[in-house]
C-alpha cells in the first residue's frame, strides 16, 4: 500500500483530555478542520507514555489540568523518555502562573484555552507542529507577570555555566528584549547576537525564548537597571 503525498503532509495528534464529553468535542474540531489525525486519546495519566510511544504523534495535546502535579510530571516525562518536542497545553486555570511556568519548564511549547475556538485550537496545534512556539493571550500573561514581578536578588554568578557576554544575553532576554533589540543595547551584529543566544539556550537546557526568560528570571536577572 503506497501513501501519498497529502496523507504524509497530515499532522499526527495524541489527544490527552481528563473529561470524555470535552475530548470528543476536541477530536471533533480537530479531525473537522484537515489535516490533522488524532492518531490517539487518553483521559487517564497512567495511559499517556504508553499511548505516546505506541503512536508516536507529531504533536501532543496535553491537558494540563489532571489531578496534582500529573499532567507536568507527564510532559517532562514526554520530552525526557519518549522524545516528544511537540506538547500544546489545555487548561481552564489561565491564570495560574505555578503551573503554566512548570509545565513550560517541563517542555510544552505554548498554551492553549480549553474554552477556545475550533479555529483558535486548530491553527495552535498546526504552530506546534511546525516547531513554533505559542504565544497566545494565556502564555502572554504568563511572561507578562514574570516580568513584573520582581526576581530573586542576583547572585554574583548564578549561571556559572555561562561566560559573561552569555550572561549579558540572558539577562536581556530575561527583560523581553529580542536580538534586535539586544544587538542595539550591546553594540553586536544581528547574527553574532542570533549565535550567543543560541548557545545561551543550548548551556541552560532550554529549547525557546518563553522557556529562556522564565529560567532568566527565577535566577534573578532580568531586573530593570
Amino acid at each position: 500500500m503506497t501513501t501519498s503525498a497529502s496523507d504524509q503532509n497530515r499532522l499526527r495528534v495524541a489527544l490527552v483530555e481528563g473529561r470524555p464529553l470535552l475530548r470528543a468535542g476536541i477530536r471533533s474540531a480537530l479531525e473537522g478542520a484537515g489535516g490533522i489525525d488524532v492518531v490517539a486519546e487518553a483521559g487517564e495519566a497512567g495511559h499517556v507514555v504508553p499511548m505516546v510511544l505506541a503512536a508516536a504523534p507529531e504533536v501532543v495535546l496535553m491537558d494540563l489540568d489532571l489531578p496534582g502535579s500529573a499532567s507536568v510530571e507527564l510532559c517532562r516525562t514526554l520530552v525526557r523518555d519518549a522524545g516528544v518536542r511537540g506538547i500544546l497545553g489545555m487548561t481552564g486555570r489561565g491564570d495560574d502562573a505555578g503551573l503554566l511556568r512548570s509545565a513550560l519548564l517541563a517542555g510544552v511549547r505554548g498554551y492553549v484555552s480549553k474554552s477556545a475556538g475550533a479555529h483558535e485550537m486548530v491553527g495552535a496545534v498546526h504552530m506546534v507542529g511546525n516547531g513554533f512556539m505559542v504565544a497566545g493571550d494565556i502564555a502572554a500573561r504568563l511572561v507578562t507577570s514574570l516580568l513584573r514581578v520582581p526576581g530573586r536578588p542576583v547572585e554574583q554568578n548564578p549561571v556559572p555555566m555561562l561566560t559573561r557576554r552569555e550572561r549579558e544575553i540572558l539577562d536581556l532576554v530575561a527583560r523581553g528584549y529580542d536580538n534586535r533589540r539586544i544587538a542595539r543595547a550591546l553594540t553586536l551584529a544581528d547574527k553574532t547576537v542570533r549565535n550567543h543566544v543560541s548557545a545561551v539556550f543550548a548551556k541552560i537546557g532550554v529549547n525557546c525564548r518563553a522557556q529562556a526568560v522564565v529560567y532568566g528570571r527565577e535566577a534573578g536577572m532580568g531586573l530593570a537597571g
